[in-house]
């Protein structure tokens, strides 16, 4: 039991500590704190009045864009809590919660003005790992006092009702209510909750290493889920236990020795079984990430939010249709591959109307969610290149022609030539920039990297929001598919296609509301950014809608490709290795997306390509999500203009050309006259 210093022994020491803030802040504060701190102590209840506000909550519930519920986080019936005494708890989740959250817990008076300044420090460093300024006892006001408001105001009632409990309730009291009150992720609410749920056994008997990585989920349970981001718990794990030797608690030794524990070893053979038993559980946990990175964990788990998602619970339906019965087919077939991802879109609002991470969410490895997992893309990032052409001072057309032959291109200093082969290991000669694309030729894709550029197309794909194409060492192989990029960014980017030009962020919340009703989010109306000429955007449209463009390399998969009245553009793509397969594509009122491979990196069966692994998937859920649908045309800008053309040259007809066909430009960038 600790000294209870009176309220105002309290508050002075405050105001002591308080003078490593500039003179100003401190004037600032001392004001506030003198004029409200009687008032905003005398709200505080009893003892038992505090334990059974703790155990009280206000579910967040989720749910898709027409009122169905999907998810509440997390419901009362279904919520597990059992409330322990503290020595009925490990210590070493008792000291690994020392070490992240409060290190300074047992010597502070509520308010660590160390813990303070440490957070300050390391948010300008934009260090997020570390741990923030709200101690402990400031995070048990937040989980039974305060709502979701982030004022100034909130924050001095948080730090007086902290000092107030600190001085009213002995310290271990205080842990002992924290441990059994905070949330650690999948329905568990405290230390004996989350023993049972991540490793089936009592807080008592957790290990080091079972302790380090549960006390390091509480800081973001979606983030660190080990469920779904094994990765990154175990990274999360890695702090904790540095901290834990940093703040005295451990020996380097022993932190060594725990993180080794798990070392190589599959996590399904390490986590008790989860529970599983909602609808759309990817688009459910990406939400629940989205709202703890907005509002905080502890907001989420008890602040009553009401959130509607963009979730279309039909297209949803079909999309886990399509993905499992392509699971089916590929088991079948012998493809070799274990995961597969679909997500769709709607093209002018950027909503993300279904998304499915992996066949079999109960799975050892279904629970990762592949639509956000970046992979290198294949030729699905193709269209951007040749956009990049159409966009570039010495633009090209539909119509230039490219020769596709053998061919060694420069590719940077100390870099041995790039030769590029066709995926058909054939070379085919003088073909339009229509039929490159449209077969998706390597050779002729490489030399349109070469004319506009590599920053060109890191540039066009910044633009269409693809964030992960970071690394300043790419090549001319990134025409190719030589960068990651997720399923979700890479549908968004061709949503700009789809739309005419426009960037729109997918985004998978529509409104959130607090348990009073207030509005907190509004994303109704997202935004709509210019990117592209409407025109180079149909120019694109057009050679991926156009059947006969691809028909000489995909008459094989030609069906999976088309859609039965209906215009529908699409793009396969396929790793060198065999490691990733694509379909991306759209009509003018959807976008879809859809990735096959193997979470852990394992090649698939050599020949695995995107037209016969991804693109039926994409084919059945397209094809169903439009049946009934009036059939809308993609618009054409007054812009475009037809004109013929030379075949064999790409250049305007003449009558001595033999060989001529209708193309379509932009009318500022005609083809070139015969010479």
């Amino acid at each position: 039991m600790v000294t209870r210093p009176s309220p105002v022994a309290a508050l002075l020491r405050v105001l002591v500590l308080g003078t490593l803030l500039s003179a100003g802040m401190v004037s600032a504060v001392v004001a506030v704190i003198a004029w409200g701190y009687a008032g905003v102590a005398a709200t505080l209840p009893s003892p038992q009045e505090l334990q059974d506000r703790a155990n009280t909550f206000k579910s967040t519930a989720i749910y898709d864009r027409d009122g169905y519920l999907l998810y509440e986080i997390f419901p009362r019936d279904a919520g597990r809590r059992v409330l322990v005494p503290l020595g009925n708890i490990s210590p070493y989740l008792i000291n690994a919660t020392l070490a992240t959250e409060d290190p300074n817990f047992y010597r502070h008076p509520g308010v660590d003005p160390v813990g303070v300044a440490r957070a300050l420090y390391y948010a300008l460093r934009r260090d997020a790992r570390l741990p923030g300024g709200s101690g402990i006892p400031q995070q048990l006001v937040k989980l039974t006092y305060l709502g979701a408001d982030k004022t100034l105001s909130r924050k001095l009632k948080e730090a007086i009702l902290a000092i107030e409990i600190s001085r009213r309730y002995d310290k271990d009291t205080i842990l002992e209510i924290y441990l059994n009150h905070i949330f650690y992720g999948n329905l568990a609410y405290g230390a004996e909750a989350a023993a049972r749920t991540y490793f089936n056994k009592a807080a008592a008997d957790l290990t080091l290493a079972e302790a380090s990585l549960i006390a390091g989920i509480a800081q973001y349970p979606a983030l660190y889920d080990p469920y779904t981001r094994w990765e990154a718990a175990r990274a999360r794990q890695a702090d904790v236990l540095r901290l834990m030797v940093e703040h005295g608690f451990l020996s380097p030794q022993e932190a060594t020795a725990a993180w080794l524990e798990w070392e190589g070893r599959d996590p399904a053979a390490i986590l008790a079984p989860r529970r599983q038993d909602f609808p759309a559980p990817h688009f459910v946990l990406f939400v629940r990430q989205l709202l703890e990175e907005q509002f905080g964990p502890e907001i989420v788990s008890k602040g009553g939010l009401q959130v509607q998602t963009t979730l279309d619970g039909r297209l949803q339906r079909l999309a886990e249709q399509a993905v499992v019965a392509g699971a089916a087919l590929l088991r079948e077939q012998g493809f070799q591959a274990e995961g597969l991802a679909l997500v769709a879109l709607d093209p002018k609002s950027g909503e993300i109307l279904a998304m499915v991470g992996s066949p079999d969410f109960g799975a050892a490895t279904g629970q990762v969610n592949m639509a956000v997992v970046p992979r290198q893309t294949g030729s699905t990032i193709k269209p951007l290149t040749y956009l990049a052409t159409f966009e570039h001072p010495e633009y090209w057309t539909p119509a230039t022609i490219i020769v596709d032959e053998p061919t060694s291109f420069p590719d940077g200093p100390g870099r041995p030539p790039y030769r590029p082969r066709n995926y058909d290991g054939r070379f085919h000669g003088p073909v339009s920039v229509r039929t490159a694309l449209g077969n998706s030729y390597n050779i002729p894709a490489v030399k349109a990297l070469q004319h506009v550029g590599v920053p060109a197309l890191v540039e066009v794909a910044r633009r269409l929001g693809i964030t992960t194409l970071t690394r300043p060492d790419y090549g001319l192989a990134l025409t190719l598919g030589g960068g990651e990029v997720s399923l979700l960014e890479m549908t968004a980017a061709f949503a700009a296609f789809a739309n005419g030009g426009f960037r729109v962020q997918a985004h998978a919340l529509l409104r959130v509301r607090d348990e009073d009703g207030n509005l907190l989010v509004d994303e109704t109306q997202p935004a709509r950014q210019p990117v592209m000429a409407p025109a180079h955007a149909y120019l694109i449209t057009s050679i991926l809608s156009d059947p006969e463009a691809r028909k000489p390399a995909f008459a094989g998969v030609a069906r999976w490709m088309e859609l039965p009245g209906w215009p529908a553009a699409i793009k396969t793509g396929t790793t060198d290795d065999f490691r990733d397969a694509w379909a991306v594509g759209y009509t003018p009122t959807l976008v879809a997306g859809v990735w096959v491979g193997n979470p852990d990196n394992r090649p698939m069966r050599p020949g695995t390509s995107g037209g016969a692994a991804a693109a039926p998937v994409w084919h059945q859920f397209m094809h169903r999500a439009h049946e009934g649908l009036p059939v809308v045309p993609f618009a054409r800008p007054a812009d475009v203009v037809e004109l013929e053309i030379c075949a064999d040259t790409g250049t305007l007809a003449t009558p001595d050309c033999p060989n001529r066909r209708l193309e379509v430009f932009k009318a500022d960038q005609p083809p070139p006259a015969a010479p």
